[in-house]
């Protein structure tokens, strides 16, 4: 019988991660990736938000999303999976467990 997961687990798994040495922790505290965001904002050039619709993904997210994928050499559908099912991705993407992950779509 499988047991409960508990409260803290997630946290400790992150610590573990952390302490052997995450290197996507390490890329994300080099690297500002906010400083793209008005480089982003302005390529991406987002509809009205008042028609109405689904509101869109970071910018930066995605932009997050894609250097993983070209630092691992992957499809957009492998990208997405795998920042769902990796802890170290997830948090480099600035995401939790059951957050709405970009699709390949």
């Amino acid at each position: 019988m499988a047991s409960q997961p508990g409260f803290w687990d997630v946290e400790r798994s992150l610590e573990a991660l952390s302490a052997e040495g995450d290197p996507l922790e390490r890329l994300a505290a080099t690297v500002d990736f906010e400083m793209f965001r008005p480089d982003l904002a302005t390529a991406l050039r987002r509809c009205d938000p008042s028609k109405g619709g689904r509101p869109g993904f970071d910018p930066v997210l995605k932009f997050k999303m894609l250097v993983l994928q070209a630092l691992h050499g992957l499809s957009l559908q492998q990208t997405s999976y795998l920042v769902r099912d990796r802890l170290s991705w997830l948090r480099f993407c600035g995401l939790r467990p059951g957050a709405d992950i970009p699709d390949p779509n």
